[in-house]
């Protein structure tokens, strides 16, 4: 199928961007890669009466750092973020999450924005910043506000982002020290959507694991140091209030164990690592 009609709009100041969101249409849809917004359009899952591509603003597309964050402009492609030389001694789960983003002629057009704007459930990059407890920056002619990760992604493809408003930056805190990381996930193959997606961060007293692909958005959960019997009833007690359901890529029998031994070997991995 094709899209239905729109009008296509390509400023290269964010200021002009800013003016289209609040122009009081109640369609506009801002695109950077189009990797999911331009199947749902085919398929006229969306219908917008005005595309609004932001990947010419230059001043979206920066990598910076210092010693708590890690920022990433909006329309930052993520092969730029995956190929930042600092990234592994920086942010280890982000190194290690990313590569499973579908591939790398996909990476060189997705954005870091696109991704955590769509916040699709099975998403790398939105499960990674949920476990780091990282934040996007919202912006719109009325002002810019913060939102943290655990209040941005509200559910199925749904953020706290209001009409008039664009993610113009993504902040992933960096790694903390006597921290392990770790990432597992299974597809079909690899560069799919994740069946289930996995990540971890560990210190030698607690555990934080996020999971993708089986809930409504990335689901966390904190436990203090586990190991043996204990790890195994609270990653069976995780994997059964995820709620996941049967569909054409696996059943949820399948998801509640992948979460069971995904999750073992990821918070092994990340213990050994903070040793």
């Amino acid at each position: 199928m094709k899209p239905n009609k729109f009008d296509y709009v390509r400023p290269t100041r964010l200021e002009d961007a800013l003016d289209i969101l609040a122009s009081g249409t109640d369609s506009v849809r801002v695109i950077a890669g189009g990797l999911s917004l331009v199947p749902m359009m085919n398929y006229r899952l969306l219908e917008p009466s005005i595309l609004l591509d932001i990947v010419h603003i230059e001043s979206l597309n920066y990598i910076k750092a210092d010693d708590k964050t890690i920022e990433v402009g909006a329309v930052t492609p993520q092969a730029t973020l995956l190929a930042w030389k600092q990234l592994s001694t920086l942010s280890p789960l982000l190194a290690k999450g990313m590569p499973n983003i579908g591939h790398f002629q996909t990476r060189s057009r997705g954005t870091v924005g696109g991704s955590i704007a769509h916040s699709d459930p099975s998403a790398e990059l939105a499960l990674c910043l949920a476990v780091l407890e990282g934040s996007v920056t919202l912006m719109s002619k009325r002002g810019t506000r913060t939102v943290k990760a655990a209040d941005f992604q509200i559910g199925l493809m749904m953020t706290d982002k209001r009409g008039d408003e664009m993610v113009t930056a993504v902040h992933f805190p960096v790694a903390e020290k006597n921290t392990g990381y770790a990432f597992e996930e299974m597809s079909m193959r690899h560069g799919d959507l994740a069946i289930c997606a996995v990540a971890v961060a560990a210190t030698r007293d607690k555990i934080r694991m996020g999971v993708g692909g089986v809930a409504d958005k990335p689901t966390v959960r904190e436990w203090p140091a586990l190991s043996g019997k204990a790890l195994d009833d609270a990653l069976n007690e995780f994997a059964w209030d995820l709620g996941g359901m049967d569909d054409v890529h696996a059943t949820a029998q399948y998801r509640r164990q992948l979460v069971r031994n995904l999750g073992r070997k990821a918070i092994m991995e990340a213990q050994q690592c903070c040793k």
